[in-house]
């Protein structure tokens, strides 16, 4: 750790636009040697919670005045303050995190990319804006003036994410697209990555004293306790939350979202195993190159993406047998490494090992034995389909390098599966074009379960675009209409208004029929 990078470093909260609270509580981890990094955070105290929320309130009240231009130019400068802080920013992200500096120069890329997608969508909007034109001579009632337009939420609280500190966190997706919608955020920072955090929100603040955006407008509380996450979503100033996490915490989350005097939307995305359906001409064709593709996938980020490939389904024979004895050879290689956090770790190891307790599952192979306990090791298992519907368990994301493999008698058990499958994230089928055309049924029964269905191709990786669906039923995301990725996340944060007879010089600019998106009728 450097000296610069320690002096940067000041453990605090950030609200209404000044540092404070006492970095005595927690310390930031390193994860590949197992040992607390010297940098020590505030826990974040009800008052400190409060302080956020009325500032984010007072905050609102000004910012959701800005025109779409002032909301672009905002996320371009936060994008530019990363840009400029790229090496401290990655070099801490690393250290706190044990992903690769490659991997970490790509997510900040991508996190810059998101804040410059809603920019350029805020300049351009996409939809049309829809009026209805009064028309007075109309019998028996005459017909009235309308216009719709839409308002943003209110304050957003947003959680950063274990698995991406950058893309997913401070300045990520969910808090990206609020404030394009005109929102005030207030960032929980995850513990893992505390520093991390600090250092993306101190960019934040350069952004927003540059284009004299208001204080409060973001905030970022620490914290290592439950307690700061549920004071956080009571806060009767919170008018919506976006959170990236596991199906535990999330459904606390959404529960007490749900149980508020004034209910607010919970976009939640809690996980997903992402089944591979392998059709039986393609994988007899290409058995040892789908295996390798499979274990590649599954191993990015030591299997710790939210679209990480958990569940093969194939049919049984001379191909599939093919299939696993790469994998098999594939798998035995690859060392063991370390997991995200400790906890993380654990929590793996314990699903890994009573899933090899089950005497209806059969080891395909593991890789190198760990020389660590924060270590984990790639882990690849087989089930019939029959054992597989039957049990909870195997269908439950296991979130690390573990992959089930479903063997199915006939294409009727690939069918059933995909028909009983819990929501997804993705999934993808592979198969040959000729054998995907008579495959209508499966790809249907797929595509119901799923909120991106892909052909022939792996799932890890999320592209940042305007067509891109990141979310599905439940429990892939809680609100299956939603996506947390590409422009169309900003919907999420805001809500329709129709304004009837308003008069032309009080019409939102964006409502007037001289702006080329109006649609008139």
């Amino acid at each position: 750790m450097t000296k610069t990078m320690k002096t940067q470093v000041s453990g605090k909260h950030y609200i209404q636009g000044e540092w404070a609270g006492e970095a005595a509580s927690f310390s930031s981890f390193n994860p590949v040697d197992n040992t607390p990094l010297d940098w020590q955070f505030a826990n974040a105290t009800n008052q400190d919670i409060t302080a956020a929320a009325k500032a984010a309130k007072h905050a609102f009240t000004q910012y959701r005045s800005t025109t779409p231009a002032q909301r672009a130019a905002f996320l371009e400068a936060i994008a530019d303050a990363i840009q400029a802080d790229i090496e401290v920013i990655t070099a801490t992200a690393h250290l706190e995190t044990g992903l690769p500096m490659a991997r970490l120069q790509g997510e900040t890329g991508r996190t810059c990319g998101q804040l410059r997608l809603f920019a350029s969508t805020l300049r351009a909007p996409l939809d049309p804006k829809l009026v209805d034109l009064a028309n007075p001579e109309r019998t028996p009632l005459p017909k009235a003036d309308t216009r719709l337009g839409v308002l943003p939420l209110g304050p957003v609280a947003v959680f950063g994410a274990s698995n991406f500190p950058l893309a997913f966190s401070t300045a990520g997706g969910d808090t990206a697209s609020a404030l394009a919608a005109g929102c005030s955020v207030i960032v929980k920072g995850h513990p893992a990555h505390a520093a991390t955090s600090e250092l993306v929100t101190r960019a934040i603040e350069t952004a927003s004293k540059r284009c004299n955006m208001p204080a409060g407008v973001f905030s970022l509380i620490q914290g290592n306790t439950p307690q700061v996450s549920t004071q956080l979503v009571n806060q009767s100033e919170i008018k919506a939350v976006g959170f990236t996490g596991s199906l535990r915490v999330g459904r606390i989350l959404a529960d007490l979202c749900a149980a508020r005097a004034e209910p607010i939307p919970f976009y939640g995305e809690l996980g997903s195993t992402n089944p591979q359906f392998l059709l039986p001409q393609l994988l007899s064709e290409q058995a040892e190159q789908l295996a390798s593709t499979q274990v590649q996938s599954m191993l990015m980020g030591h299997g710790q993406f939210c679209t990480s490939p958990g569940i093969i389904v194939a049919q049984t024979g001379e191909a599939l047998n093919r299939y696993i004895a790469t994998m098999t050879e594939d798998i035995s290689t690859l060392p063991a490494a370390a997991m995200l956090t400790p906890g993380i770790a654990s929590t793996y190891q314990a699903q890994v090992d009573a899933l090899l307790k089950d005497t209806q599952v059969n080891l395909i192979a593991q890789g190198q034995a760990a020389s660590a306990s924060h270590q984990t090791r790639p882990t690849a298992i087989r089930v019939s389909a029959s054992t597989y519907l039957a049990s909870k368990e195997l269908q439950q994301e296991v979130f690390g390098p573990c992959a089930i493999l479903v063997e199915c008698d006939t294409q009727e058990q690939m069918l059933q599966i995909a028909e009983e499958l819990e929501g997804q994230l993705t999934a993808t089928i592979h198969g040959s074009e000729t054998e995907l055309t008579k495959q209508r049924d499966l790809i249907e029964a797929v595509a119901y379960h799923v909120g991106r269905l892909i052909f022939n191709q792996m799932p890890t990786g999320v592209e940042v675009c305007h067509s891109m669906n990141h979310g599905g039923p439940y429990p892939a995301s809680t609100d299956s209409r939603s996506t947390s990725v590409g422009s169309q996340a900003m919907k999420r944060f805001e809500r329709p208004i129709c304004y009837q007879n308003m008069p032309e010089s009080i019409l939102p600019d964006e409502l007037k029929l001289t702006d080329p998106k109006v649609m008139t009728f």
